[in-house]
């Protein structure tokens, strides 16, 4: 699964994408929210708190509790703000 990752959600992993296999308990969004929190202190750091978070599978935005079995690319952001 390919993993994008933008704003200041990428600055803090220090990446903007990477290629992840989940575990099978992993399938949704919030799973791998919790999973990927696990991989390293950038992780950690922008995943401390799910609330602040927004994602999209496969490009269509989606609620953290989606699954995500099947999916090719999940992308994790803050939410947009603008005007």
């Amino acid at each position: 699964m390919q993993l994008l990752y933008f704003a200041w959600v990428r600055e803090r992993i220090g990446m903007g994408a990477e290629q992840v296999t989940p575990p099978p308990e992993v399938v949704t969004v919030a799973d791998l929210v919790g999973w990927l929190s696990t991989r390293s202190e950038g992780h950690a750091a922008a995943f401390a708190d799910p609330s602040r978070l927004r994602a999209a599978v496969d490009q269509a935005f989606v609620p953290l509790d989606t699954p995500i079995v099947g999916a090719r690319e999940v992308a994790i952001f803050p939410p947009v703000t603008g005007g």
